[in-house]
């Protein structure tokens, strides 16, 4: 009885500072985002008609309406080159209709357009970036319809010196100054500690490098994200990257613990697969309402791993005095995992979608390399 006193103090402690006191919130993130990205399936094999068939699928699938809105095309969406007076556009070949129309196009489907620069003169595929052009491209970039811009740290050798929060603070600024309100996305992949700064300039920052499709990799991260959970909140979030489920690399088993991680931590959910072509697994996995609910929650705490090792505990503080528990099983086999509740009530399991009754102790029998998640009214 002491030991399960003492977690729930110790999660109780761990969570209650978890949004920042001086966040800079302009109400267009109270919850994290959740949209698509176009990287980690496509890379910069992108084009218009992928974009316009990923934002009807978004529709059509029942995506949009669970809370996915944001349209992210990653790099390579630009021209290589600026056009004869130096001006930011797009690949002709590939987005030949231009991007204020691409714009029109997912607007008019009730979703958002998200674009990417990076705050070098190149991004990391290559094609002109930010350093010189910033006044001129973010305000072409926000006339265009965009809103939500990430922006990368490549080429930041020569746009930035020692800290990098002076640069993102001025692009903070021009995006104010266009008269547009955009979601800003800053991933400078953990270099420059953006979870001290970020808060006060952008609404999602990169905490570690990109994400793969791998167990463990995944659980890296999670890991690494774990440590910055006191400085996300309502307005400004921790991003441990994009999801990988539906994509090749991971079984069935670890890309439902990926997704559940992800919302308990309360990360932005952009799914990162093909979403014109979906299993029903993986359908199944990105549609679960009650995950989504879960990082969707307006309290906006940061979920906070409990327990360490093998067998793991993560919780996190909900409105109304609901918690959020998750237990993973990191190893390969099968074990049963336990967590104090502390009285008998029922739970709810959000895989099964259904309430159990509970002891005091929570028991649940969690196969390798996967999670169970309940809500513990």
């Amino acid at each position: 009885m002491r030991f399960v006193l003492a977690l729930l103090a110790t999660a109780t402690i761990a969570l209650a500072a978890a949004t920042p006191a001086d966040a800079f919130d302009d109400g267009l993130a109270r919850t994290p985002p959740m949209g698509w990205s176009s990287w980690n399936r496509f890379g910069c094999d992108i084009g218009e008609q992928t974009v316009r068939e990923t934002a009807d699928a978004l529709v059509v699938g029942g995506m949009r309406d669970a809370g996915y809105r944001y349209v992210n095309v990653d790099d390579c969406w630009m021209a290589p080159t600026r056009d004869a007076f130096g001006r930011l556009r797009a690949d002709p070949w590939r987005f030949p209709g231009g991007i204020p129309a691409l714009a029109d196009y997912v607007h008019a489907r009730g979703l958002r357009l998200g674009l990417y620069t990076s705050i070098g003169a190149r991004t990391c595929q290559g094609r002109p970036g930010l350093a010189g052009h910033e006044s001129g491209d973010l305000a072409r970039i926000a006339s265009w319809g965009a809103d939500y811009l990430k922006v990368d740290f490549c080429g930041a050798n020569g746009a930035v010196r020692g800290d990098p929060a002076p640069a993102y603070a001025r692009v903070r600024d021009l995006i104010g100054q266009s008269g547009r309100k955009l979601v800003l996305g800053i991933c400078t992949w953990g270099q420059g500690l953006p979870w001290r700064w970020g808060p006060r300039i952008g609404h999602m920052w990169r905490v570690t490098g990109d994400i793969r499709p791998e167990w463990r990799w995944v659980l890296k991260i999670a890991g690494r994200n774990d440590l910055r959970a006191r400085h996300a909140g309502p307005g400004g979030w921790n991003d441990p990257d994009s999801l990988e489920v539906g994509n090749r690399g991971m079984t069935v088993r670890e890309q439902r613990a990926h997704f559940g991680l992800w919302a308990l931590m309360a990360a932005p959910l952009i799914a990162g697969n093909d979403v014109r072509h979906m299993s029903r697994v993986t359908r199944r996995i990105l549609l679960n309402r009650e995950l989504i609910a879960v990082d969707q929650d307006r309290l906006g705490s940061q979920g906070h791993r409990v327990r360490r090792g093998l067998h793991e505990v993560w919780i996190k503080r909900l409105a109304g005095r609901a918690r959020a528990v998750l237990l993973l099983n990191r190893g390969r086999r099968t074990a049963v995992l336990r967590f104090g509740i502390g009285r008998a009530r029922r739970v709810r399991d959000l895989w099964r979608h259904r309430w159990r009754s509970s002891a005091r102790t929570l028991r649940v029998r969690v196969r390798g390399h996967a999670a169970a998640m309940f809500r513990v009214p």
